[in-house]
């Protein structure tokens, strides 16, 4: 027991010995030191639109209700869950390797032995046919001294891992937030761009009356009223794929939520959408520190390298322990007794000598495998960058053709009712009328596509700088 006790004060002291492989430092990453944009972005640098939680940007009741409703049901927040737990255990059962696995066996061995065998014995040679054996031990199981630090290094691959779970756990939230929203104001344009189609149907069909009661005074031709037919198929041919398309989105929005499909309760219209006045971006360095898909990417090279040490600790000699403690006897009774005791201390050195580059290849393997992540991890900064930028390009671009559309429709509604009184006092042809008709449904029609754009301009940037996981 003495011995015993020994080898495991040895064994703390030789754990805490050096570990392989190289320390890991943050790569240097160089870093602009503002995001592109079209127009200098807003003074106030140190503050970033993505510091607001989602709910702070998304003022909308309904879309606040169906992101929460999300964030608890979605399929693929549900996953990323499972594995941040699977992560967890992992490195669970990765750490309990640096620590001596114990455990305690007994047995009862109740045996009759036969006088009247094959080879025949006395009664004086065998004075008793039954033999009761009993043993109960403290077995412990192959601890090694972790010397050359595989083990922890093992560990850190493993804590690393956790992490890099539960980074990806948070990018997942913020691509749900993100995918929520434009799903949403998607729906909302979709709605608005029917009530444009049918409006528009309204008001021609009204055109079309007076046509027809023209062409009935011998004032219009036939091509007058042919004209004004084609203007009122094309508004109502417009309605059914645009109900279809509302009804598909409501159906990718019940399955973000993790439901089955449904009809979704609207509350602000298109039109009564916020838009921020200002999109801080922030600082460019707490971008790094931010966006979860860049943390995750980090997590994943800290595991690569340390998989290294793990790698290059295997050419060094594995010192284990191994033993049990217990008692052996033919009576219970006496199982636990002082004479009755036995033991085992079997410590073991293992080198390899021969491998044929097995354990050559493992190292090249592991720093080939922390080279790919390194590569990853600068590749995942620079694509956070340019989205950044593309996002605040748009933003800013979509803003400026927003002012220009609006101009434009401002211009056709005037010019459509001057057409039409124009046409109705006689002094004009129908062909302007129509055509400026067409022309105003259309410029609508690209407005409420502008309007989205920007809305969804919104959501890219708050993506893009890593917002919505708080």
């Amino acid at each position: 027991m003495r011995y015993l006790l020994a080898a495991l004060a040895a064994a703390a002291a030789l754990s805490t010995g050096c570990t392989m492989g190289p320390k890991y430092a943050r790569p240097a990453v160089a870093t602009p030191q503002n995001f592109r944009a079209p127009e200098p972005l807003p003074s106030s640098q140190a503050a970033s639109m993505a510091d607001l939680k989602w709910f702070e940007v998304f003022k909308d009741d309904q879309l606040q209700g169906l992101v929460r409703t999300a964030l608890e049901h979605n399929y693929d927040l549900r996953d990323a869950v499972a594995r941040v737990e699977q992560a967890r255990a992992n490195l669970g059962i990765t750490r309990s390797n640096q620590y001596p696995q114990a455990n305690a066996v007994g047995n009862l061995q109740l045996t009759r032995l036969s006088r009247d065998g094959t080879f025949p014995l006395p009664v004086s040679f065998v004075p008793n046919q039954n033999r009761n054996w009993g043993q109960a031990t403290l077995n412990l199981l192959s601890f090694e001294f972790d010397i050359w630090g595989r083990l922890r290094r093992a560990t850190e691959a493993a804590r690393a891992n956790l992490l890099n779970a539960d980074e990806n756990r948070k990018a997942v939230i913020t691509t749900l937030v993100s995918d929520v929203a434009s799903a949403y104001f998607n729906l909302l344009q979709l709605d608005y761009e029917l009530e444009i189609s049918q409006r528009t149907l309204e008001t021609r069909r009204d055109s079309l009356k007076l046509v027809q009661e023209r062409r009935g005074g011998g004032v219009a031709t036939l091509l007058d009223l042919r004209q004004s037919e084609q203007l009122v198929s094309t508004a109502a041919e417009i309605i059914p794929q645009l109900q279809q398309q509302i009804e598909q989105t409501e159906n990718q929005i019940s399955l973000l939520l993790g439901e089955n499909p449904h009809s979704v309760v609207r509350s602000r219209k298109f039109a009564d959408q916020e838009v921020p006045p200002e999109v801080p971006a922030g600082l460019t360095s707490s971008l790094l520190e931010r966006r979860p898909d860049i943390l995750a990417a980090e997590d994943a090279l800290i595991a690569a390298n340390a998989n290294i040490g793990v790698a290059k600790a295997a050419y060094f000699p594995q010192l284990t322990l191994s033993g049990f403690l217990g008692g052996q006897s033919s009576q219970l009774t006496s199982l636990f007794s002082g004479p009755h005791s036995a033991w085992t201390f079997v410590p073991q050195i293992s080198q390899p000598i021969f491998a044929a580059g097995r354990l050559k290849s493992g190292v090249k393997l592991a720093e080939a495998q922390r080279d790919s992540a390194l590569a990853e991890y600068e590749k995942t900064i620079q694509t956070a960058f340019g989205e950044v930028s593309n996002a605040l390009i748009a933003h800013q671009r979509t803003r400026e053709s927003r002012v220009e559309q609006e101009k434009l429709v401002a211009a056709l509604e005037d010019r459509k009712r001057l057409a039409y009184v124009r046409y109705r006092g006689g002094v004009d042809t129908q062909l302007n009328a129509l055509d400026a008709d067409r022309d105003l449904f259309q410029a609508e029609l690209s407005l409420a596509q502008i309007r989205l754009n920007e809305l969804l301009s919104i959501v890219q940037l708050y993506k893009a700088l890593g917002g919505g996981w708080q």
